[in-house]
């Protein structure tokens, strides 16, 4: 049997080790008519007679509940035929009339999966012209892959199947079009850069000593506070320093009858070396010489 490797692992049993075994050659499409995720999908099929190789919630990967290369019970007369062939099929999360489109996320994700059982298993890559015809389909595309015929998937789906998700897989599995972890980066929108700011500034860790969530804006504004409150401190103790070093500079003057404000500028001078020597040592740049990030 085979797995998908970017498929969650939900193996269905006895089913997966008592069905008989298939040989794929389609990949079917079908939509669920409940919002499920492939969890409570699992639940579900667990309770019936009935089950898919894979599900799709509305967003994250699918899962799988059994080997691709076994029997899945969602196709009718498609789910195994005499020469062993077989469809591979996949519920995907709707409405409850399944009307609706299929999310982007889902879109991406039967994109990658259509690709990947080309990859594995080979099958064409074209739409299934007959029920027993190699190749894509989906669940109403034709009368023998339903008991008592079905409306499945809704109209918006099957135009998202024909205008968008098979030609993407065709396209792919190709190579004429790129993986999305291969396209160039899009610009981030001021939408994207708000979105970003809100979830970081929202965002909580656990206080280690009391336990109670902490909002990171909350610590953000803490520091800018702690910040503004030490840049205060150190500039009134520089304004006292050279208000010392003034009144020193002064005293020196009418002792020693030398010009103040030459003693004022040489140890002004004095320290701004000082300061440059230190700034020197401890990040290898003088400070007046550094460049913009």
């Amino acid at each position: 049997m085979a797995w998908c490797p970017f498929a969650q692992k939900l193996e269905l049993q006895p089913e997966s080790d008592q069905q008989p075994a298939i040989r794929p050659t389609q990949f079917i499409l079908h939509s669920i008519a409940a919002p499920w995720d492939p969890q409570r999908l699992y639940e579900y099929w667990k309770t019936t007679n009935l089950e898919s190789h894979f599900g799709l919630g509305y967003t994250g990967p699918p899962a799988q509940y059994i080997g691709t290369e076994t029997r899945a019970d969602a196709n009718y007369l498609a789910n195994r035929r005499p020469d062993g062939t077989g469809a591979v099929s996949i519920e995907t999360a709707s409405n409850d009339d399944h009307s609706d489109p299929w999310t982007d996320s889902q879109v991406e994700e039967l994109i990658k999966l259509g690709v990947w059982l080309h990859q594995r298993h080979g099958i064409p890559l074209r739409i299934c012209r007959t029920a027993s015809d190699p190749g894509y389909g989906y669940h109403r595309l034709h009368a023998d892959w339903a008991v008592s015929g079905t409306d499945c998937p809704g109209d918006a789906r099957v135009a998202q199947f024909k205008d968008v998700i098979f030609p993407a897989i065709v396209a792919r599995a190709t190579g004429q079009a790129p993986n999305p972890s291969e396209e160039d980066d899009m610009p981030l929108t001021q939408a994207d850069i708000d979105a970003v700011a809100s979830a970081v500034w929202n965002h909580t860790e656990t206080n280690a000593n009391t336990g109670e969530p902490v909002y990171m804006g909350a610590v953000m504004a803490w520091m800018d506070k702690v910040h503004v409150t030490q840049t205060e401190k150190v500039l009134k103790q520089l304004a006292a320093t050279q208000a010392a070093v003034t009144a020193l500079a002064t005293q020196l003057g009418q002792i020693h009858s030398v010009d103040t404000a030459t003693v004022v500028a040489a140890v002004k001078a004095a320290i701004a070396d000082a300061v440059v020597h230190v700034d020197v040592e401890v990040t290898g740049t003088p400070a007046d010489s550094r460049s913009a990030p």
